[in-house]
C-alpha cells in the first residue's frame, strides 16, 4: 500500500507528469544529489514542463515538533509532515558536482568533454559517499542519480554558465569548471534579488534593513549596500563555503561593515555609562553629612539656652515627701 504525503509544488510541476503515482509511465524519481551548500546527500526532483525543458525541484520536509495529522477529503493522513517542493537552478547542484573532479588547489585543471567529467564526477562522489553510506544509506549518493541528473536538457545551458568553454570542432566541445564564471553568474542573481522591488516582497528583509537603521532618511546608499548583502546571503544558501567567500570579496562592504562598527561603538559606550550614571552613593553620603550637620546644630543651640532657675528632669520622676 502506497505513503500518502502531503506537498507543496509549483503551478507548473502540478500539471507535470512527476511519474510518483503508479499508475505514471513517466521515468521522473528522486535523485539523491550533494547539497551545494552543505554537500549533504538531499532529495531532488527532476520534471519535464509543457515546453519540453526540464527542470529540477528541491524537497525539504518540514515535520511538526507534535504528532499530528492532515485530513483530506474523507481520508485520515497519519503522517503530519509536509513536503515543500521548490524549483532549484541546476547550476547550484553542478557546482558541487563539478568541485569533485577539479582540484581546489587555484589549479585550473584541463579541459574536458562534458561526459568524461560527468562520469568522473559521478564515481568519485559515490566512493567518497560510500563510507557514510555504510551507517546511514541515506547519506549515499549513487553514480546513477549523478547522470540521470546530468543528463537532463536542463543542465547543458546551466554548464555553460559556470564553465570555461571550448569549441574544438563542430562536434566536440570541452569544458572547465571556473569559479571566476560561477561568481558572475551569482553575481546576476544578487542583482536581481537586491532590486526595490524583490526585497519589499519580503517581510522578513524589511524588517531587519529598518531594525539596523538602514531605511532612515540620508542612508539610501548605506541602505543599497545592505540590500545586496542580504542578497548574497541569500544566494550562499546554495553555494559552497569557498564560492560565497568569492562572493562576498567581488563586492565592497567597508562603507556597511564601517557603520555596523559605528553602532556596535556606541552601543558600547552606553553600556559603560549607564552603570556610572547610576551610583547612589555620592548622593548618600551627601544626605547623611547633612543630617550629621543638622543635628549637631541643635545640640548647640540647646547648649546655649539659659538654664538657670529651672527644675532639672529627674525632679519629675521622684517620689514627694509629704509635709
Amino acid at each position: 500500500m502506497a505513503t500518502t504525503h502531503l506537498a507543496i509544488l509549483p503551478a507548473d510541476a502540478l500539471n507535470a507528469p512527476l511519474g510518483l503515482s503508479s499508475g505514471s509511465q513517466t521515468p521522473s524519481r528522486f535523485l539523491r544529489l550533494p547539497h551545494p551548500r552543505t554537500g549533504v546527500p538531499s532529495l531532488f526532483l527532476p520534471y519535464s514542463l509543457q515546453n519540453e525543458r526540464d527542470a529540477i525541484l528541491e524537497v525539504q520536509a518540514v515535520s511538526p515538533a507534535n504528532p499530528r495529522s492532515w485530513f483530506v477529503g474523507q481520508e485520515v493522513v497519519a503522517d503530519g509532515k509536509l513536503l515543500v517542493m521548490t524549483p532549484v537552478d541546476p547550476a547550484f547542484l553542478l557546482i558541487p558536482i563539478l568541485q569533485s573532479v577539479y582540484p581546489e588547489n587555484g589549479d585550473q585543471g584541463m579541459f574536458r568533454p562534458e561526459d568524461e567529467i560527468f562520469e568522473d564526477a559521478a564515481a568519485n562522489l559515490e566512493e567518497t559517499s560510500t563510507a557514510s553510506a555504510a551507517q546511514d544509506p541515506s547519506l549515499l549518493v549513487s553514480k546513477d542519480d549523478v547522470m540521470r541528473f546530468t543528463s537532463l536538457r536542463c543542465c547543458q545551458p546551466a554548464l555553460k554558465r559556470i564553465c570555461d568553454v571550448k569549441e574544438i570542432t563542430e562536434e566536440i566541445t570541452v569544458y572547465r569548471f571556473s569559479p571566476e564564471k560561477t561568481v558572475a553568474y551569482l553575481r546576476t542573481k544578487v542583482e536581481r534579488l537586491s532590486t526595490p522591488e524583490t526585497t519589499e516582497l519580503s517581510r522578513t528583509l524589511i524588517r531587519n534593513l529598518a531594525k539596523d537603521g538602514l531605511m532612515e532618511d540620508g542612508r539610501e546608499e548605506l541602505l543599497k549596500v545592505g540590500r545586496i548583502r542580504a542578497a548574497c546571503d541569500l544566494v550562499a544558501q546554495y553555494t559552497p563555503h569557498g564560492i560565497r567567500n568569492l562572493l562576498l570579496a567581488s563586492y565592497d562592504f567597508a562603507p556597511l561593515d564601517a557603520y555596523f562598527k559605528s553602532i556596535a561603538d556606541e552601543n558600547a559606550a552606553m553600556a559603560v555609562e549607564k552603570p556610572a550614571k547610576s551610583k547612589p552613593a555620592p548622593k548618600a553620603a551627601a544626605t547623611d553629612k547633612k543630617r550629621k550637620s543638622g543635628a549637631s546644630q541643635g545640640v548647640e543651640k540647646l547648649k546655649k539656652v539659659n538654664t538657670e532657675g529651672m527644675a532639672k528632669l529627674s525632679t519629675f520622676f521622684t517620689k514627694k515627701v509629704p509635709g
